[in-house]
């Protein structure tokens, strides 16, 4: 098949890519690289001219202030139209998001009015951001979620701007609009699963992809000293829950400063921020999740002890019977009993490394989950 992906978060399109590669299918990717992550795109629209050079930036700023016209989206655009025949008939489109150029809910409406009409099978992953996941977490039905802090503290609306303009009425219609033109909707984690569970489009919950050749196993050696990894990104810092993570680290810290590393880094690119992962035994991923991130995924699939989202709702999906990862929910004191029964007994961590491994072989391997997709495609007309 001829496969066009439509946007990119955290790697988790270039591991579907390679999965159907494998499988023997032709893949293209079309979007932005996530941002400072700056993941590998085919058909990259980022306004790259506009960032390169200090004073066009500076005067996209400037423009903007002045008139709310973002010239980086007019780039994107003429990126967009320069490449309008390389993104025609394909077998299957999926698009990554429901606003997968992130432009504005207008004009990427109007560039998926373009891939709508030349492309017949248009289908599209929940993940990130979008309407129906947004909505949902707004109503507090989950226990707790990103959207937490704001549900108990309104004065951070500030914090969630980006997020909250999914549910605004521009959005809303471009939300209708994909609805409308895609064969249906697939879940990427247990928690969209939950989100979208009466929406009449969904299809069976997929697992993200994740390249297991690519991401070497070692089993992990723990000696000397216990290197803890957290990673933040600033713009997510709130919504991840990087804050309980801290607050953890510091108790850990005053206790068990003698057993422990601490490695912090915030905003790195990917090609930077995957070497800390080597060295590192666990990982501080996020504690107001019910399944995890890629980022996370990565981790485990490495072997390293995440502190992520696994709780009930993820083990009853996976029906598992042993701890592939540690769920964190928003409690720094709970975070920090569970970081302590680690630091005191190092053979849990050679444990949960190994189930990670083995649990991200079984339900998240690249080529099984590329398979999966293909299968989803094709029972639709």
């Amino acid at each position: 098949m001829k496969v066009l992906l439509i946007g990119e978060y955290s790697r988790l399109n270039n591991s579907l890519k390679e999965g159907l590669l494998a499988n023997n299918h032709t893949i293209i990717i079309i979007g932005k690289g996530d941002g400072f992550k700056k993941f590998p795109i085919d058909i990259n629209i980022e306004p790259k001219t506009i960032e390169r050079f200090f004073i066009l930036d500076k005067f996209r700023h400037l423009v903007y202030f002045i008139t709310k016209i973002d010239l980086g989206i007019v780039e994107s655009l003429f990126r967009f139209y320069t490449n309008r025949r390389k993104i025609v008939n394909y077998d299957v489109v999926q698009l990554i998001n429901e606003f997968p150029f992130k432009t504005t809910p207008f004009i990427d409406k109007l560039l998926l009015k373009y891939i709508f009409k030349n492309n017949k099978r248009v289908f599209l992953s929940a993940c990130g951001n979008d309407y129906i996941y947004t909505s949902y977490s707004l109503s507090g039905k989950f226990s707790f979620s990103t959207f937490s802090p704001l549900l108990n503290d309104t004065a951070l609306k500030k914090h969630y701007k980006h997020s909250l303009r999914y549910v605004t009425k521009k959005h809303k219609k471009l939300h209708d609009y994909v609805f409308n033109h895609i064969k249906a909707v697939i879940p990427a984690s247990v928690e969209y699963d939950i989100a979208y569970q009466n929406i009449p489009k969904k299809s069976s919950l997929i697992p993200n992809a994740v390249n297991i050749d690519k991401i070497k196993y070692t089993p992990l050696s723990v000696q000397g000293k216990i290197k803890i990894l957290h990673g933040v990104n600033t713009g997510n810092y709130i919504k991840k829950g990087n804050g309980y993570f801290d607050e953890a680290l510091n108790i850990i810290k005053q206790k068990y400063s003698h057993k422990i590393e601490i490695i912090t880094t915030k905003d790195l690119p990917y090609d930077k921020y995957i070497k800390y992962f080597l060295s590192a035994h666990i990982l501080l991923d996020q504690a107001q999740a019910h399944d995890q991130g890629y980022n996370a995924l990565e981790a485990m699939a490495m072997g390293k002890v995440v502190f992520t989202g696994a709780g009930e709702a993820f083990r009853n999906h996976y029906n598992l019977k042993h701890t592939v990862a540690i769920d964190t929910y928003p409690d720094s004191t709970k975070i920090a009993e569970n970081l302590e029964k680690l630091i005191l007994n190092p053979s849990l961590i050679t444990e949960i490394s190994k189930n990670a491994r083995d649990f991200i072989e079984k339900e998240h391997n690249y080529i099984l989950i590329a398979k999966k997709y293909e299968e989803t495609w094709l029972s639709y007309d």
